[in-house]
């Protein structure tokens, strides 16, 4: 889709949320209720177009390949009806979502919108249906979960040692994911190691260090939907807080998920069998830092352990 045209007689939606896969399984919630609320609509979510595999995991959206917000989207004049901004109360975002021409608009207050006023510490899924509530759509911020991945996982029942994180401030230590994922094996787990293209080299040293093969390491050898089903079929799934860590809450697989700059009161897993971790009274919070919040630092491999102990899993 190279420009969002008019789709006849059928009116359009579109949902803006220009941002990575966590931000996208954060607001699932939010565009089952639009789903339902719109049942007549062409649905559109506007956010980089490598999303579009997960995207189709929400069922019902097709896909505007949007990088960001420095350029207008693009979309036909009288294409949208419905204009929805999930991405967030800023001018920037106000402005792109205004530029489609929409009747209607769904945001937070603004200079130009009326909508809920922006609070600070929501948890983002709460965040995204409130604002829906109060335009008079009616959303359940436990209504997170994907629908099943397309293809089977290439390794059912494997430990996930999630090694990547898109900033440095939430990349825990080489040393300390290495060495629980040597005690998860010597548990009788099977490991593997995952992240994006960018993590391959850094998830083969983690492998080194563990004394696992190479073969072990998945990172940068799958496309999104690969990832997904070894996610949706893990036993256990070991990550910072990034889209790993969403996946498995939206599969329900088990999860320790380790916080660094952004507390897990506003982006943690709903109650279920995964345990945040962080320490809080260290927390920096700042999340495009190259170095480790102090926050994630705190945790220990003593600490992800027991978390592992705690489900049952160890």
């Amino acid at each position: 889709m190279d420009v969002l045209e008019p789709a006849g007689d059928r009116p359009t939606l579109l949902a803006l949320r220009a941002l990575k896969l966590g931000d996208l399984l954060v607001a699932v919630p939010a565009l089952h209720a639009l789903r339902r609320a719109f049942p007549e609509y062409r649905l559109v979510y506007a956010a980089p177009g490598w999303l579009a595999d997960a995207l189709g995991l929400v069922g019902g959206f097709q896909l505007l390949p949007t990088p960001g917000l420095d350029y207008p989207l693009a979309v036909g004049p009288g294409a949208v009806d419905v204009a929805v901004n999930l991405h967030g109360c800023g001018s920037e975002s106000e402005l792109r979502i205004r530029d489609t021409g929409a009747p209607r608009f769904v945001s937070h207050r603004t200079s130009s919108s009326d909508g809920p006023r922006w609070t600070d510490g929501l948890h983002e899924r709460e965040r995204w249906t409130r604002l829906l509530q109060w335009h008079g759509i009616e959303a359940d911020p436990l209504d997170y979960t994907l629908d099943p991945p397309p293809r089977p996982s290439p390794c059912p029942g494997s430990t996930v040692v999630h090694v990547g994180a898109a900033y440095g401030s939430r990349l825990w230590p080489e040393e300390r994911f290495a060495a629980v994922a040597s005690s998860l094996r010597e548990s009788g787990h099977r490991v593997v190691f995952t992240g994006g293209a960018a993590d391959r080299e850094r998830a083969l040293r983690v492998s080194r260090i563990g004394g696992f093969p190479e073969q072990a390491v998945l990172a940068g050898s799958l496309p999104l939907a690969a990832f997904a089903a070894v996610i949706a079929e893990a036993r256990l799934v070991v990550s910072a807080d990034t889209g790993a860590a969403h996946l498995a809450t939206a599969y329900g697989r088990p999860s320790v998920v380790l916080f660094g700059p952004a507390p897990p009161e506003e982006w943690g897993p709903p109650p279920g069998p995964h345990t945040p971790l962080t320490v809080a009274r260290l927390r920096r919070g700042d999340i495009f830092s190259k170095d480790p919040d102090p926050a994630l630092l705190g945790v220990g491999t003593h600490d992800v352990l027991e978390a592992v102990r705690g489900l049952g899993l160890l």
